[in-house]
């Protein structure tokens, strides 16, 4: 045994050193190699100082940045519970946290505690009928919760545990749609190839007890967010596109998602353009692409998707969504690393606006913004899992 042990240490060490060699030396193009650096060995950065949110960060109009909590590592995904305590998802630090809501009114969450432990790199979060879905990288689990007390009870069970985790993008995001099904995205094992498990690189549903599991979209290479827009229903998701084809190809997508349709990965990318490794042979699948609702700057790595809600909001923001821009690795100049806001136009079309901006700045990655929930009184939570900061945006006119 202490032999195997020692063997894969070996081995993952090899790993970590070709991956380091890669990024300092490979032919890619690599904008800021310390943000790759740190992503590679789990590093993480301390959070930015008052003088620099002040300085450096800037919200839309209409709208005030508020620094929320400092006190979370790596915080990945956040859910609001329906009494405004924030549950956060640290994804790398296998755990699930709760701040308490903000109760006395200081701007910062009354308390922070461990909620879930001793988990499978937990990403997604939802909830229902009292239960807390967590989704791992293996499965998806599921325990009784009491919004009002902000408490767990109970065994933690599974309801799914047969999902593959290999190779990239091993996260999985979870939400229950108008219709009551648990949808379920998965992203690829790969940067571009044909998956031998047909749940990779897919939007999946099922009932909230894990039975009649189905693969609702295909062709998705890494879909990380998921929100039904509220005026009509429909569902939109994320879409991190394939790396190494330059600083401008391909473009990352919105993809309004529907039931049985496929959206191009591993064959096309963007509307309808063959990738240069898979896309001879393939002009059926070509054909049958649904070219996206939106696109991104190639390599922003769009994640963290939330359309506004409640009455409270400043003119303009009725048919908008929120989207967090994790930020380019493969791109000779980072870019992204920011919130941008998607607006829906009377004509359909959608048009993309600066919401939050400054993460990249002349000194360098300030942070990478992630997950994206509004709470009941429509607060903004918007997590940094890179600084480890949350941040809350409220109405400039509100208290």
């Amino acid at each position: 045994m202490k032999k195997l042990l020692r063997a894969l240490m070996i081995v993952v060490a090899l790993l970590v050193l070709a991956g380091l060699g890669f990024v300092w030396f490979g032919p890619v193009a690599v904008g800021d190699k310390k943000v790759m650096l740190d992503f590679l060995l789990g590093r993480s950065i301390g959070p930015p100082t008052a003088e620099q949110v002040a300085s450096q960060l800037r919200v839309a109009p209409g709208f005030r940045l508020e620094v929320y909590s400092t006190d979370v590592p790596l915080a990945r995904w956040p859910l609001v519970t329906p009494v405004g305590d924030l549950i956060v998802a640290r994804t790398r630090a296998d755990e699930i946290v709760l701040l308490q809501r903000d109760a006395n009114g200081d701007g910062k969450p009354d308390a922070v505690r461990i909620l879930l432990g001793k988990l499978r790199h937990p990403h997604g979060l939802a909830l229902r009928d009292g239960w807390l879905y967590v989704g791992e990288s293996g499965g998806i689990g599921r325990i009784r919760f009491d919004a009002a007390a902000g408490q767990v009870s109970g065994a933690f069970e599974h309801i799914v545990d047969d999902f593959t985790s290999d190779g990239f993008h091993t996260t999985k995001t979870l939400a229950f749609g108008p219709d009551g099904w648990l949808y379920v995205s998965q992203g690829s094992s790969c940067n571009a190839c044909i998956e031998q498990d047909g749940r990779r690189a897919t939007i999946m549903r099922m009932r909230p007890d894990g039975s009649q599991r189905e693969i609702y979209a295909t062709g998705l290479r890494n879909s990380v967010g998921l929100d039904w827009a509220p005026w009509d229903g429909a569902l939109y998701a994320t879409e991190n596109g394939r790396d190494l084809l330059g600083d401008d190809l391909p473009p990352d997508e919105l993809n309004r998602i529907e039931q049985g349709k496929f959206y191009g990965w591993p064959f096309v990318y963007g509307a309808g353009v063959p990738d240069p490794d898979l896309g001879a042979g393939h002009a059926a699948e070509a054909a049958r692409a649904i070219a996206p609702a939106h696109a991104f700057r190639a390599h922003n790595a769009p994640l963290g998707l939330a359309f506004l809600r409640g009455s409270n909001l400043p003119p303009g923001y009725s048919r908008t969504a929120l989207v967090a821009l994790h930020g380019s690795w493969n791109r000779s100049q980072p870019d992204g690393y920011k919130v941008v806001a998607l607006d829906w136009q009377a004509d359909g079309r959608i048009v993309e606006r600066d919401f939050l901006t400054g993460f990249l700045g002349d000194a360098g990655v300030l942070g990478r913004p992630a997950g994206i929930a509004q709470g009941p009184d429509g607060a903004i939570f918007i997590t940094d899992d890179y600084a480890g900061v949350i941040y809350r945006v409220v109405s400039a006119s509100g208290p």
